[in-house]
């Protein structure tokens, strides 16, 4: 499954994806957790120091790996350097698994150990002093889209991202990616204004959306929210002081969270699987294609100077069948 954490900036998105990632590894299930915040916390969330964090190999760094690896042996594709972050797969690609072992998570991905067991972190990577002024933060996730768009995951297994805050998500089709985006937000007008914003986008795009109300203190926070999100609105969680030892580096045995917000977070587990049995890989490929062609009429085709339509395989339908190439 296939899980995105939204919200404004500020409103416990990655804390709440961390304790999410968690609760997944804390019942053994295969995780990949994904950074792809411009504000690289996510690791520091799931327990690593700051040295550790620094260390994290960045997705973009190694995109040319990525792209070769991904390619494979589609005819479709001239060489790695014309494949674009919405290049979509097709026959001789390779696929991404969650519980393999390949050359992209060698390079990228990072174990970490959790009660119950490690999950495979990747992270986009910080701006740099080089990055100022001449590239845009989307310029830093589109090794994660290219890895989503080739990524095939069955039921128990779980690929959750932290992704950027705010409406931002929507620079580009990677929002179109997920099986449950949960949207964090807190019991105020600016809280819920992301909200809005981003049921309005993704009204035709088919996301399925259930929010989290995130810092609720009492009956008046929870009405505030209900009236606000009706029936997207999912669980809700309060204060924690598990999380607060959590920040301050000290973080308890995770058994030991409160009962309220264990129960928030397999309520949470239950809605992502609850979609399996509504995927539509016919949609999420047909999607994949239109913003592919989308980016390559707006610059692709220009910047690599060939025509990208021509990189889809009309034939082909991402999906758990599908057999790729070693």
């Amino acid at each position: 499954m296939k899980i995105a954490f939204v919200g404004k900036g500020g409103s416990g998105k990655t804390t709440l994806s961390s304790l999410f990632i968690r609760h997944l590894a804390a019942a053994g299930a295969p995780v990949v957790a994904i950074d792809a915040d411009i504000n690289q916390h996510l690791g520091a969330a799931l327990g690593l120091d700051e040295a550790e964090s620094a260390g994290l190999p960045a997705m973009g760094e190694h995109l040319p790996l990525i792209k070769d690896y991904l390619r494979g042996s589609n005819p479709r594709i001239a060489s790695a350097e014309k494949m674009i972050k919405t290049t979509p797969p097709g026959e001789g690609s390779r696929l991404l698994r969650v519980r393999e072992d390949n050359p992209v998570y060698d390079a990228c991905a990072r174990p970490v150990e959790l009660d119950g067991g490690a999950v495979r972190l990747m992270v986009t990577g910080p701006f740099t002093d080089a990055d100022l002024g001449v590239a845009c933060y989307h310029s830093k996730t589109g090794a994660v889209e290219l890895c989503l768009n080739h990524l095939v995951d069955g039921p128990d297994e779980y690929v959750v991202v932290d992704m950027t805050a705010g409406s931002d998500s929507f620079a580009s089709g990677m929002f179109t990616r997920f099986d449950m985006t949960f949207l964090v937000a807190e019991p105020t007008r600016k809280g819920v204004s992301v909200y809005r914003q981003y049921k309005e986008y993704a009204r035709d795009f088919g996301v399925t959306l259930k929010v989290v109300g995130n810092k609720v203190q009492g009956p008046d926070d929870l009405d505030f929210l209900r009236e606000q999100a009706g029936d997207d609105l999912l669980v809700t969680v309060g204060h924690s002081d598990w999380v607060r030892a959590m920040e301050k580096g000290r973080p308890p045995r995770f058994d030991l969270l409160e009962d309220v917000n264990a129960r928030a977070l397999r309520a949470l587990r239950t809605a992502a699987d609850e979609t399996y049995g509504s995927r539509d890989w016919k949609r999420y490929t047909r999607q994949m294609v239109e913003f592919h062609q989308r980016n390559a009429r707006s610059w692709g085709n220009e910047r690599t100077g060939t025509d990208l339509a021509a990189q889809v395989d009309p034939g082909f339908v991402l999906g758990e069948e599908v057999v790729a190439p070693a």
